[in-house]
């Protein structure tokens, strides 16, 4: 096809990162499935309670994330020139900061776990039930801080399959300790929601092992050892907050507008928590793909920048959006194919059943845009080094548009669950054009 790029490169470099990117994002959120469907099958309680609380992790991570993308960004453009020195260095400056914001969360939730949660919800035993849920997941949130680090460090290296086995650790903990602790199996006590966390906890740090032990014995492209994170290097500080600030205030402003949607969506009853988590959870299945070609494409773009092959630009860019349409897609066409199956497999009430299958089927559509406009934006133009036009392009839709009008919709104008749920989720199709029509000018 004449709009796909015929160098080899470019496929020798994306497809391989996508293979494996994708896998550890299928892992990573197989992890929530595990616990989304065995908790649903336990109670529709504890499944809104463990929705609230994730919420807070989720919160962390857009954080997180942000570091990360400027590590990948940074990364991948040094690794285009074989400069290793570099990388570790900024590695070092991100593990320290994203460290800094794990245990500025985990005190939060440490001390005040229940009032965190009353935020989002309008029914006091849902946020008694999260809150013993964060009250020991949220030990957790440091592992995930330095672990995810190292994961992005690896990444911006063309080293994806670290992440993939560290999700499968995870899968594979959470699977077995849920199934022993939340039911209360194998000789172990039923401790519900609490069981869950546990075995959250218990899945980072296995996640942190991992990350370490192969960044600090057996990778042989950054060759970082111990005294290379104790090496702080401050030369670097401005060009890492050039381009993982924006990414970062980006992540906290979006985070915590997932974070009031919650809320507006938490205050309309148990039901639609609990509907609005399995939902996403499934959909987050099925768009993972789309969402790994972000990472995937950063890496592409800054490596092809790095290596000052300026020409390719243009043509690696109008491949990868055809690639980004195409999965978005298929993943919309499963969403909307499977979405009666998979809510069977939860033991909750005909309303949350009805309300996760309209959600289902409003994200079978938004999908499709979420699997083009995410990639374009953090993936193509980030990785170009423009980190600032996602900031600003995602929290303009989302605080002028997104935010007040499911406010309204929910609050003053009493509208249904599921048109709130639409006004929530039309920004992942409108933003495709300015996206798209910024990239092909950027490109």
């Amino acid at each position: 096809m004449i709009f796909l790029t015929r160098e080899k490169a470019f496929y020798k470099t994306f497809f391989p990162l996508l293979a494996v990117i994708s896998m550890q994002q299928l892992a990573a959120i197989a992890v929530g499935v595990a616990d989304n469907v065995m908790l649903g099958r336990y109670s529709e309680l504890a499944l809104s309670g463990a929705a609230l609380s994730n919420q807070v992790f989720f919160f962390m991570q857009q954080l997180i994330a942000g570091l990360g993308m400027g590590i990948v960004v940074l990364g991948a453009q040094y690794w285009g020139r074989r400069e290793t020195g570099p990388i570790r260095k900024i590695t070092a400056l991100g593990a320290l900061l994203s460290l800094l914001c794990g245990f500025a969360f985990f005190a939060a939730s440490a001390a005040a776990p229940y009032e965190v949660l009353r935020l989002l919800t309008g029914e006091a035993a849902v946020a008694a039930e999260g809150a013993a849920h964060l009250v020991i997941s949220c030990w957790a949130f440091p592992l995930f801080a330095l672990s995810c680090t190292l994961q992005y460090s690896l990444q911006g290296v063309e080293t994806a399959f670290v992440g993939t086995a560290m999700s499968l650790s995870t899968l594979t903990l959470k699977i077995c300790l849920n199934y022993a602790l939340v039911f209360g199996r194998l000789g172990f006590p039923e401790l519900g929601i609490r069981g869950a966390a546990w075995a959250t906890l218990a899945g980072r740090a296995a996640e942190l092992l991992i990350a370490a032990a192969y960044v600090l014995f057996l990778d042989k492209k950054l060759k970082m050892k111990l005294r290379h994170f104790m090496d702080i290097d401050f030369a670097y500080l401005r060009d890492f907050l050039k381009v993982s600030l924006p990414l970062v205030l980006s992540g906290a402003l979006w985070g915590f507008a997932q974070t009031v949607q919650m809320s507006i969506l938490g205050h309309m009853g148990g039901a639609v928590i609990a509907a609005n988590s399995i939902a996403a959870t499934v959909a987050g299945v099925f768009s993972s793909i789309g969402l790994a070609c972000s990472s995937a494409a950063s890496v592409t773009v800054g490596k092809t920048i790095g290596e000052k092959r300026f020409d390719l630009i243009r043509p690696y860019t109008a491949t990868l959006q055809w690639i980004f349409l195409l999965i978005g897609l298929a993943s919309g066409t499963l969403i909307f194919a499977l979405r009666e199956l998979i809510v069977g497999l939860y033991a909750v009430s005909a309303e949350t059943r009805e309300l996760a299958l309209l959600f289902l089927t409003i994200l079978s559509v938004t999908t499709v845009g979420t699997c083009y406009e995410f990639p374009v934006a953090s993936g193509i133009i980030a990785g170009g080094g423009d980190t600032k036009y996602p900031a600003i392009v995602e929290n303009l839709f989302t605080w002028l548009f997104v935010i007040p009008l499911s406010a309204l919709s929910a609050f003053v104008l009493r509208w249904t669950p599921a048109t709130t749920f639409l006004l929530m989720k039309s920004d992942q199709i409108l933003k495709c054009v300015p996206n798209g029509i910024y990239c092909n000018r950027y490109g």
